[in-house]
């Protein structure tokens, strides 16, 4: 069995939820700052990973989870303080 972790990602709701106001708009780019590749993923690079642990291509991948979070889980320093999401 396979995982895969989504990190942020840029959706329909999410990006009119963030736009709605100044403080959703400082949020998203807080989150687009301290991720590793300074932006947020979309719905498709999260299928796309789904798609490849689905496939006969990771057929020798058993017990792994996939991050697809823009490197976030591998900073080895804390990026956000978690008390303002």
């Amino acid at each position: 069995m396979n995982a895969v972790s989504p990190g942020s990602i840029d959706t329909p709701g999410r990006s009119d939820l963030l736009a709605s106001s100044d403080v959703g708009l400082e949020r998203k780019e807080l989150i687009s700052n301290n991720t590793p590749l300074a932006r947020l993923g979309t719905a498709d690079e999260i299928g796309k990973a789904v798609v490849f642990l689905a496939s006969d291509d990771s057929s020798y991948v058993t017990g792994a989870e996939l991050f697809v979070d823009g490197g976030l889980a591998q900073v080895q320093r804390h990026y956000l303080d978690r008390k303002e999401f």
